[in-house]
């Protein structure tokens, strides 16, 4: 009767965990995991592009033993991208519904973002091109981090 009694309470503490979200997150529906974050850069370049701003205007220079690094505000967009594009990554490995949603309005921000810089003069530039190329990798690397994701958690889920 003892042996009867564990697999219960396994199974009540295993339920426990699935009913608070224990384990692996499964992409939550906080506003903060569906809220794509290479809008975030793409907004920046617009605000600064309208503003009238040229891309290539120095903001600041890093020294380095050997020379001086001058930043323009392209390049610190740039650094903004890659910085939301990691933290995108980041939360694509989840497969619930907020991480689907998610990926959805990544490939709006992408089509959005392809549409101004196909026709929008000012957004015709190496640095937003660059943007956009992030923006398509975010919602190309999310599909895929998730499928393969949800795949690997059937196969483990079918061994039991």
């Amino acid at each position: 009767m003892a042996g009867g009694d564990n697999g219960v309470l396994l199974g009540m503490m295993a339920a426990n965990r699935a009913g608070q979200g224990g384990g692996r997150s499964n992409g939550g529906g906080s506003m903060f995991n569906v809220f794509p974050k290479m809008v975030i850069p793409v907004i920046a370049y617009a605000v600064v592009a309208m503003m009238g701003i040229e891309m290539t205007q120095q903001v600041f220079v890093v020294p380095m033993v050997n020379a001086q690094l001058p930043l323009a505000v392209g390049d610190i967009l740039i650094i903004l991208g890659m910085i939301m594009l990691f933290i995108e990554l980041i939360k694509s490995a989840g497969s619930g519904t907020a991480t689907i949603l998610n990926h959805g309005l990544s490939m709006g921000v992408f089509v959005i973002a392809l549409t101004l810089f196909l026709l929008v003069g000012q957004f015709g530039t190496a640095a937003f091109f660059l943007l956009t190329l992030m923006a398509l990798m975010d919602t190309v690397a999310g599909f895929v981090v998730t499928i393969v994701s949800a795949r690997r958690d059937l196969a483990v889920g079918g061994e039991g």
